[in-house]
């Protein structure tokens, strides 16, 4: 019991797929409705199959066979089963069951559903249809490793210069290694838990490479995994790259000719090309390292006049080191002296009066 969410010929064949593959085989035919992603027209009273329905019997090794119109007994078997389960799983006053979350919910009641139908004793033929489905699975046609891509959905093309596609009027993001190639979409479950999923299918088969919500028109679902390269675009922060010989040399100065090429060029300066030049064939005299801390001084300060390169590195290499004063070195008179300010001065003035008398 697989639920659906529309019955277009991608979500349809999905299904079948998947059925397929859990019987373990493929039947001599499958008898459907009379939908135009199978019939298309009628003539005569004969069914006219859908082209994308041919090709995907033909994948399979199987017929696909249609009921008589306005007629269920031709698919009585098909009838029954959808009543049983539309009785044991859509919520009913009857069973009780709770109203479903998501669809999510719903897929699991299937799942559970199945489990316990095709593991109890049939009230006609005595025997659980799991047993009799192993009896049955040798007369059963193999079927191919990888489904139709028409099971996968629509095709879409990948642009070669941005990874996304357009799918019902919404923009999704695809592995950057898909550029230019193209890739397969449709769309899972209903309500919030919608999904759009993506498949490619390569020389390893078929593989599921992307899965997004429903996208709304002007807002489109991306995955930054899908963008190993981006960098986040910043008004103002420019890429420095080198267009030319004459521009890859002024940049290899260093940080600072960087600097001063963003800065000179935010403030409009004339003649850039040239000073760039004069920069490069200073840095051949006074060397790499001197040139470029002048250029950063030149931006800091916003010195981009002709000349101002020249004139910062003259005054960085005719400054003289400043010299600190040093009390071993000083010829200021030391303050030893004025420890006898407020001392008595007695005892001096007596001893040169002694002196006096004595050479008298």
């Amino acid at each position: 019991m697989i639920p659906l969410r529309d019955r277009t010929a991608p979500t349809v064949f999905a299904a079948l797929d998947r059925t397929f593959r859990i019987l373990g085989g493929a039947p001599t035919y499958v008898l459907t409705d009379n939908e135009k992603t199978v019939t298309v027209s009628h003539i005569a009273g004969v069914p006219v199959r859908n082209q994308q329905t041919v090709d995907f019997a033909r994948h399979y090794g199987i017929t696909v066979l249609t009921c008589q119109p306005a007629d269920p007994a031709t698919k009585g078997g098909s009838e029954s089963s959808v009543k049983v389960a539309k009785a044991d799983i859509v919520p009913r006053d009857t069973n009780l069951r709770p109203e479903y979350g998501s669809f999510a919910e719903l897929e699991a009641a299937c799942e559970t559903f199945m489990e316990q139908v095709n593991n109890r004793e049939h009230r006609v033929t005595r025997r659980k249809p799991a047993a009799m489905l192993e009896e049955e699975q040798p007369r059963l046609h193999r079927i191919p490793d990888t489904a139709h891509t028409v099971s996968f959905g629509l095709s879409r093309a990948v642009p070669d210069n941005t990874p996304m596609m357009t799918f019902e009027n919404g923009q999704y993001s695809v592995p950057s290694y898909l550029l230019g190639g193209r890739v397969f979409v449709r769309s899972h479950g209903i309500g919030a838990d919608e999904q759009v999923i993506v498949v490619h299918s390569g020389t390893g088969g078929p593989v599921e490479v992307a899965r997004h919500p429903r996208a709304r028109p002007g807002s489109p679902s991306i995955d930054d995994g899908h963008f190993p390269d981006h960098r986040e675009k910043i008004p103002g922060d420019y890429t420095v790259k080198a267009r030319s010989g004459a521009e890859a040399e002024f940049l290899s100065l260093g940080t600072g000719a960087r600097a001063w090429l963003l800065e000179a060029a935010a403030v409009g300066t004339t003649r850039m090309n040239v000073k760039m030049a004069d920069a490069v064939a200073l840095a051949k005299i006074s060397g790499l390292a001197a040139v470029d801390q002048a250029l950063g001084e030149a931006a800091t300060y916003r010195r981009f006049a002709t000349g101002d390169l020249a004139s910062i590195l003259g005054s960085r290499s005719s400054r003289v080191p400043a010299r600190a004063a040093d009390e071993a070195k000083s010829l200021a008179q030391g303050t030893a002296g004025w420890a006898a300010i407020g001392q008595p001065a007695a005892p001096v003035l007596g001893a040169v009066a002694e002196g006096l008398e004595e050479g008298a």
